[in-house]
């Protein structure tokens, strides 16, 4: 999502470390350059105003001047000040009598049916027992699909016939939970494609026939500035205790994440990524600023392994790695578990220093060559991926052939899993009772 305004800024900071001395001119130079980059990200005006002045305010002063590197110390005051800009993080206040209610609001297409359930697999993997509650009966098949999400995550839906009111679903929704023993209830109201007056004053009643415990606004974070003007309007009327930003790792400038909660003083509580049930992160401020600035983020990606890779076959892994016998199996495996994590562009964002590497490779193209490699891989007899050795000129030919691909890109996988299986080899040597690559894991 900030791919263009990470871009913009490490340009600049690119052009500061080739100076030994920042005169005054030069942080006027600098200072335009950050304010146009916000600008084209869509950050909001206000903001973008506030952070220059705060930003002037600290470079020219002693701080940059009796500094011994005065670029990195801009980078480092601009890495502050955009953390400042973010807010701190929320966190989900459950506070008094269960079940909590939790009421998630929206605009429709803003991802919220598909947030509700994120956010009630999150509530259950951290040990609740979560209900959704299917309130939108406008949106064709919105009841269908939390249903269906419900059933994909084993959790429960409490869900009514379309004729029924949404307040009172809502009310029946809790005591239902109450019934079953549910300790959180999660209400996925209806949205309109606008802020409309039929749809706070629904709101307003559910709110006030409910209690909720949280009231938190589903924002796509590709309507950028617009997105800021919703929880605007959304918060004037409810009183909005948190924001969800979702599909922030689609198109988008970045404007939104950075002005919400500026502008709108309602802070951000999670991100969503994608569509797959576990894309959703607790919001990191010191995180997501990394991110724009392009140092990566590296604690993001070791927690999306530890919730992907198994750690039983992890063991496994360990014992092949020591007797080496890491085969194309295994490489299958470890290449599903790592796409798991994420597509490459997303993992590659929070690796420091990859962002502009895959920047330059087409990220798309990257995923097509995964897909192949495992078609190429699993066209193969259980056999011939034990012992790839036995891959003779015909066998190849007949990989290529149910595979889709050519016998010149089955040699090419065949060549890279050879280097591989002779790393591996060298860390299973070295491993002893470590988990060597699969530490990451723990």
């Amino acid at each position: 999502m900030f791919e263009n305004l990470t871009e913009r800024l490490q340009g600049v900071f690119r052009r500061l470390r080739r100076r030994g001395i920042l005169r005054e001119a030069d942080v006027k130079e600098i200072l335009r350059e950050i304010r146009l980059a916000l600008l084209e990200a869509d950050v909001h005006y206000k903001v973008v105003k506030d952070f220059i002045a705060r930003i002037r305010e600290r470079a020219v002063g002693a701080e940059v001047s009796q500094a011994l590197s005065p670029a990195q110390q801009v980078i480092k005051i601009v890495h502050e000040e955009l953390i400042a800009t973010l807010g701190e993080p929320g966190r989900l206040e459950l506070k008094g009598p269960a079940p909590y209610v939790l009421m998630l609001v929206g605009l429709q297409g803003s991802g919220k049916t598909t947030t509700v359930a994120k956010l009630a697999r999150y509530l259950h993997e951290t040990g609740h027992l979560p209900l959704m509650v299917a309130a939108d009966t406008y949106r064709p098949a919105a009841v269908t699909q939390l249903e269906s999400l419900g059933r994909q995550l084993d959790l429960r839906v409490y869900s009514e016939d379309r004729a029924a009111d949404p307040p009172g679903i809502c009310e029946r929704g809790v005591a239902e939970a109450r019934r079953l023993g549910c300790d959180v209830v999660l209400l996925d109201t209806a949205g309109r494609l606008q802020v409309d007056e039929e749809m706070m004053t629904e709101l307003e009643a559910i709110a006030r026939r409910v209690h909720p415990v949280e009231v938190l606004l589903v924002a796509d974070a590709m309507t950028g500035q617009e997105a800021v003007n919703i929880a605007t309007g959304f918060h004037r009327r409810l009183n909005l205790t948190g924001i969800i930003l979702t599909k922030i790792d689609g198109d988008a400038r970045g404007g939104a994440a950075i002005s919400i909660r500026a502008v709108t003083g309602v802070p951000l509580k999670f991100l969503g990524t994608g569509e797959k049930a576990g894309g959703l992160e607790l919001f990191h401020p010191d995180r997501l600023a990394s991110r724009i600035l392009g140092m990566g983020d590296v604690k993001t990606l070791i927690e999306r392994a530890e919730a992907v890779f198994d750690q039983e076959q992890a063991q496994r892994m360990e014992e092949k790695l020591r007797r080496a016998e890491f085969d194309l199996d295994d490489f299958v495996a470890q290449m599903r578990q790592v796409r798991q994590m994420g597509s490459v562009g997303q993992i590659a964002e929070l690796m420091p220093g990859m962002g502009k590497l895959v920047g330059s490779v087409d990220a798309e193209d990257a995923e097509q060559r995964l897909r192949r490699m495992e078609a190429i891989v699993l066209s193969m007899t259980p056999e011939e991926r034990r012992n790839p050795r036995i891959l003779n000129a015909s066998r190849k030919r007949r990989v290529a052939r149910g595979s889709g691909t050519t016998v010149q890109e089955v040699n090419w996988l065949l060549s890279q899993f050879r280097q591989l299986q002779r790393l591996m080899k060298q860390l299973g040597r070295r491993a002893g009772r470590q988990r060597g690559l699969l530490g990451l894991a723990r």
